[in-house]
């Protein structure tokens, strides 16, 4: 049995369009082979709630130092991380938010992203721990990208990047729906582009997981 796990952030609901194409990806990627299972985690849906000082103070003591309440408060975050750890491909969609992740997408960040769990620090710098496994984002932005006056900036793939190899995801794959608030005809271009890029994605995600997928 293969797991996909779908991690979308948008609070449009069915109108988002990066979460329409990721649903696509999903299912399309399902649909290849077969014996795939489908796992969605909406965080608009049902939003988490951002690291408090429990969470905080348990993250910072060793496991062995963990008791039964330092248990409960990293119990949400170890469900998330469960998560991970049992999809063989990982899609996140999510809308650009003042050019960087919605607040809701980085409370997921902050529960999943975690040290001596997720990675731990070197002399190096900080390693992954968790095996890596294709993954595939979804960004959908209003306006243009690039260089002002003309486009805006982004801060979110370089930092969704960072944030994921710092965890062992470095095989990640990003499609920026650009100029969806523009017009029909802008939507339909980012739509084929989307298309083109899906055949990518699946053809990627056989590859990397092998015969068996």
């Amino acid at each position: 049995m293969r797991r996909l796990l779908h991690v979308s952030a948008s609070p449009r609901g069915a109108a988002s369009f990066s979460r329409t194409v990721g649903e696509e990806l999903a299912g399309a990627v399902a649909a290849a082979t077969p014996g795939w299972t489908v796992t969605r985690r909406d965080l608009s849906h049902t939003p988490l709630p951002h690291p408090g000082p429990d969470f905080a103070r348990a993250n910072a003591l060793a496991p062995d130092m963990r008791g039964p309440a330092e248990r409960a408060a990293l119990a949400r975050s170890e469900a998330l991380i469960a998560e991970i750890e049992a999809a063989d491909v990982l899609v996140i969609s999510t809308p650009m938010h003042n050019f960087t992740v919605p607040s809701a997408l980085k409370a997921w960040i902050d529960h999943v992203v975690r040290p001596g769990r997720t990675f731990r620090s070197t002399p190096a710098g900080k390693q992954g721990l968790l095996a890596d496994r294709p993954a595939f984002a979804i960004v959908s932005c209003g306006g243009r990208l690039g260089e002002q006056p003309v486009g805006q900036a982004d801060f979110l793939t370089p930092y969704l990047r960072y944030v994921l190899a710092t965890i062992g995801l470095s095989c990640l794959d990003v499609l920026c729906l650009e100029e969806m608030n523009r017009g029909p005809e802008k939507v339909a271009a980012a739509r084929a582009a989307a298309r083109k890029w899906q055949a990518g994605c699946i053809a990627r995600a056989a590859a990397a997981l092998g015969p068996g997928a």
